[in-house]
């Protein structure tokens, strides 16, 4: 049924074992698609498919409607940058400039090396601390220009392998929306949501 590796045909079973309708776990395979091939492809969807029980058609329906699942290979580091109406109010068009100037790639695309893709995205929940973006889903809050240019050198000059909220926000954040909580070391080790039973969540060694 799949051509999926050993680890990650196990991950899909542990995650299905999560949900009693294979059905439901369309959406975190289709994330275990994207790390398996590098980008969402046809046959990723039609591995899907299989183990959920449901028609290709209705899996690309699913992944044609999230913008989170990316067709095209990413970047090392995809930088969100969240441009709905409190960020933009809050400057959030000069940051996402700041963040293409520096990178050298544009809304939806990565750059040359493929150390950075860049994209704008609606709200992701933190108006509180507008602007804000994410690398990799790791949220930091409170940004402007000048914080945007210096994340995206501390990315390529550091290359880090663990991405983490925390930190982003220690080193590179401003105002957040609500006062830090408990600490929280795990982070991402790809552009997809840090998750252990995809195998994207790690911690500081």
């Amino acid at each position: 049924m799949t051509g999926w590796s050993a680890a990650t045909a196990a991950r899909a079973e542990e995650i299905l074992a999560r949900y009693p309708d294979r059905r439901s776990a369309v959406m975190p395979l289709l994330y275990l698609a994207m790390l398996e091939d590098g980008a969402l492809t046809t046959a990723g969807m039609r591995t899907v498919a299989g183990y959920t029980g449901l028609t290709p058609v209705q899996v690309e329906a699913v992944a044609s409607f999230y913008t989170m699942y990316k067709a095209a290979p990413l970047g090392r580091y995809l930088i969100s940058v969240c441009t709905a109406i409190s960020c933009m109010l809050n400057g959030a068009d000069e940051v996402f400039a700041a963040v293409e100037a520096e990178t050298g790639a544009h809304d939806g695309e990565t750059d040359q090396d493929g150390t950075f893709t860049v994209e704008h995205v609606e709200c992701i929940g933190a108006c509180g601390g507008a602007p804000a973006a994410q690398v990799n889903y790791e949220m930091v809050e409170g940004l402007d220009p000048g914080r945007a240019r210096s994340l995206c050198r501390w990315l390529r000059e550091s290359s880090p392998r663990l991405i983490v909220a925390d930190e982003l926000q220690e080193l590179f954040g401003g105002r957040r929306s609500f006062p830090a909580g408990p600490p929280d070391p795990e982070g991402a080790i790809a552009p997809v949501p840090a998750w252990g039973p995809y195998g994207s969540a790690g911690r500081p060694s």
